[in-house]
């Protein structure tokens, strides 16, 4: 398989086509910022490109029989959020409507676990645990509302193209090990409601694209990519009692369990997080 790699420089991006390149796949890695390491490899392309040039999206994917979109501003704070916003919506229509052009019917994006509100907004809002794809959405705020745009934008292609096959990614905080994102949401952390103690792993987040390339699906799905286990040792159900009293439980909080269902990810893409 011959696969487009958007924000192929980042270090999701890396691990993606590190994977794919192990897995016997060809690569194309676009990016508007050349790679640390920029030498071309058996099987790697590098074209530096930005998404909001169409035309150069277009050039990249020519020949290419997937598409993994993960070029995004990732997160808010740094940029107007006006150029949040539109950096990030324009990027996913870009890739998704290049990929059409191509009769790419195979594409995997970049969501966030806070398509439906978290880390940015003001005051969180959970109305069950653990927090699965049926969960109501609350955004509030530019980042949020962009990943939550791409999921409708994905919605909208499958439609249209209904050979399309459209896989969203929510990711929260991909680290390489546990114990960074145990240092940054600790027990003690003054929100917890911005990040309910959860993590995904960048070999697990890169597997999870890929796997997503095959699954045998229909139409666009939005994935919870997540690790099983929060980032402290102190038990969910405790964690759950004394931080979200009033939040329903309707699922397994027992031991460590996230606060995050993946079950749908298990089921139809064949993913779990801490695969070997």
């Amino acid at each position: 398989m011959k696969i487009a790699v958007t924000g192929g420089a980042g270090r999701i991006g890396r691990a993606i086509t590190e994977q794919a390149l192990r897995r016997g796949d060809d690569v194309v890695a676009i990016d508007r910022v050349q790679a640390d390491d920029v030498r071309e490899q058996d099987r790697l392309r590098r074209v530096t490109a930005d998404v909001a040039d169409y035309d150069k999206l277009v050039e990249a994917f020519d020949g290419c029989d997937a598409v993994v979109h993960m070029a995004a501003i990732p997160a808010p704070g740094n940029h107007p959020d006006h150029v949040v916003h539109n950096n990030n919506v324009v990027g996913s229509y870009n890739a998704l409507r290049a990929a059409a052009e191509h009769g790419i019917e195979r594409v995997c994006q970049a969501s966030s676990v806070n398509a439906i509100g978290l880390s940015f907004s003001r005051d969180p809002r959970f109305d069950y645990f653990p927090v699965d794809e049926q969960h109501p959405n609350y955004n509030e705020e530019p980042y949020s509302l962009s990943k939550w745009i791409c999921e409708q934008q994905a919605d909208s292609f499958v439609r249209r193209y209904e050979g399309m096959r459209i896989a969203s990614m929510r990711f929260h905080w991909v680290v390489p090990e546990r114990s960074m994102a145990s240092e940054r949401f600790s027990e003690d952390h003054p929100r917890p409601a911005k990040h309910l103690w959860a993590y995904t792993r960048f070999d697990a987040a890169a597997r999870a694209c890929l796997l997503s390339l095959e699954a045998d699906f229909t139409g666009h799905e939005a994935f919870y990519i997540i690790a099983p286990d929060t980032s402290v040792d102190v038990p969910s159900l405790e964690l759950a009692e004394k931080h979200f009293p009033d939040v329903p439980i309707r699922g397994d909080l027992s031991g460590r369990n996230s606060f995050f269902s993946t079950a749908k990810a298990e089921k139809l893409l064949g993913w779990r997080h801490d695969e070997e």
